[in-house]
């Protein structure tokens, strides 16, 4: 493909004083240089540890054609598409290069719920009769439930790739996360997405983000820039946050489908009237464009009805005329399967309690998991969760303070501690609990789950919050990182049995 067709595209104007510069062959994009082959634009960005502008000659040298890059940045041998902001110039020039993409692609935004709720679009959008995956934490999931795993938002290239790949195995309906860090680095830029969502707010990733306000910032670019212009935002309403969602749907146009219990659902959005849990789920009414209906989700806990809520907002903002119609997709609510490492049952011990592992890694995510099983507790609610290290270190003591305060036993233990302390990382989350006398402290991760679960009896349930759907505890940093293989859900059924 021709350079110059790709600028066109973007709507890039070049300024590089070659007359034959657009007509450079693109055969690929790359942010590797051991990625550039002959023919390749390459973006040269500045990062935390490592600055790409500093391997621009080794890309050149392998074949480069263009270098997307700041305009004070020397590029000799190549041609240099100069950007204020580089990383969003290469999506636009990447969006172009990588087609066909599904039809319907949406994107999902909030601290906590990304990843169920783009699975629960998926499988919403399968029973449905569509060919869908979904795209986060947990890899890209495609439409015969297939995994590969990856980050909650990869960069551009494995994006955009990723998105190609499913439109040519037939895949027209995508739902992916939107995380901070990849809003905040151009990493989804340049797609027709037909609608965006909003779950919640809470603290986290304020090793990266300067404060709340900017970390909010972050996530506003989803509705502020990168949904399509005339597209939907599906709010969940029951956030203290949502109201400055709102003014962001507001004054980009969009069409807003509000859902929770504070939905107003005088135009279009789907209202939660009553919640009622069950032994295995929970009951929800609801109310949907003149109607009410009533679902039976095999899921349990506030949040779980709330992610659900919003991925079936999010079929029905997308629905033609065809369909799918409110009761087709609230049909589908009571068919749902659990999302791994969210809230997933692993195993229930000799004395029948049951054993729950969930991702819950914010103090906001915490409370809400315990808040969750609480209803299912007949006896004693035991929680055994840890925080990483290398993060936000401010949540560890709300973290503390929360498990100490709700649950009737807690055990802090080891999560990822990457290049910190273990210990360390311990106290601080201790520190957090005060005087209480209902937590203690055991370092080894699986002694830990061991413990909780060797105690836990009739009407008790276990908790082991953190890692949820990780395959690893991670170890050092940089070239002395090491990640030791651990499940929680296989050491859960290990220590069960």
């Amino acid at each position: 493909m021709q350079l110059s067709v790709l600028l066109e595209k973007a709507g890039l104007v070049q300024k590089t004083g070659n007359g034959i510069a657009g007509e450079a062959d693109v055969t690929g994009f790359a942010i590797d240089n051991r990625k550039v082959a002959p023919g390749t634009v390459f973006g040269a960005f500045q990062g935390g540890t490592v600055n790409g502008e500093d391997f621009i000659p080794a890309a050149v040298a392998a074949g480069a054609v263009a270098i997307v890059a700041r305009p004070e940045v020397t590029v000799t041998g190549a041609i240099h598409i100069a950007s204020e902001e580089p990383r969003k110039a290469f999506a636009l020039l990447a969006a172009g290069f990588f087609t066909p993409v599904p039809a319907t692609i949406v994107a999902v935004t909030g601290t906590n719920g990304k990843t169920s709720t783009v699975e629960m679009t998926r499988q919403i959008w399968r029973m449905c009769g569509f060919s869908a995956a979904s795209i986060g934490t947990l890899g890209v999931t495609t439409p015969d439930e297939s995994v590969s795993t990856g980050l909650t938002t990869p960069d551009i290239v494995t994006f955009l790739s990723n998105m190609t790949g499913l439109a040519r195995e037939g895949v027209t309906h995508v739902a992916y996360e939107a995380s901070s860090h990849g809003l905040s680095q151009y990493r989804n830029e340049g797609l027709d997405v037909a609608a965006c969502a909003f779950t919640n707010l809470s603290r986290d990733h304020l090793d990266y983000h300067a404060d709340m306000e900017a970390y909010f910032a972050a996530k506003m670019r989803l509705f502020d820039e990168v949904v399509s212009d005339g597209g939907s935002a599906v709010v969940w309403m029951d956030d203290p946050r949502s109201g400055a969602v709102c003014e962001h749907v507001r004054r980009r146009g969009l069409r807003l489908f509000a859902v929770g219990e504070q939905a107003d659902v005088a135009h279009d959005g789907i209202r939660l009237l009553d919640r009622t849990p069950t032994e295995l789920g929970q009951d929800l009414k609801l109310a949907c464009r003149g109607e009410e209906f009533t679902v039976k989700l095999p899921l349990i806990g506030a949040y779980q009805a709330a992610n659900a809520l919003v991925a079936a907002g999010l079929v029905l903002a997308t629905a033609n005329d065809d369909g799918p119609a409110p009761k087709q997709v609230f049909d589908c609510l009571s068919r749902l399967q659990p999302v791994r490492g969210r809230l997933e049952r692993a195993a229930i011990n000799r004395a029948g309690a049951p054993v729950y592992v969930d991702y819950a890694h914010t103090p906001d995510a915490l409370e809400a998991a315990i808040f969750a099983l609480r209803p299912h507790v007949t006896n004693r609610l035991i929680t055994v969760f840890g925080a990483g290290g290398d993060r936000d270190t401010g949540k560890r003591g709300p973290m503390g303070e929360i498990a100490a305060a709700h649950s009737d036993i807690a055990i802090v233990t080891d999560d990822n501690p990457r290049g910190e302390d273990p210990a360390a990382i311990r106290a601080a989350i201790m520190e957090g609990a005060g005087d209480a006398d209902n937590i203690t402290e055991i370092g080894g991760r699986r002694d830990a789950i061991a413990a909780a679960i060797s105690q836990a009896g009739k009407g008790d349930i276990v908790l082991i919050a953190g890692k949820g759907h990780e395959q690893g505890q991670i170890y050092g940093r940089a070239e002395a990182m090491r990640v030791h293989p651990f499940d929680d859900v296989t050491v859960a059924r290990e220590c069960a049995a």
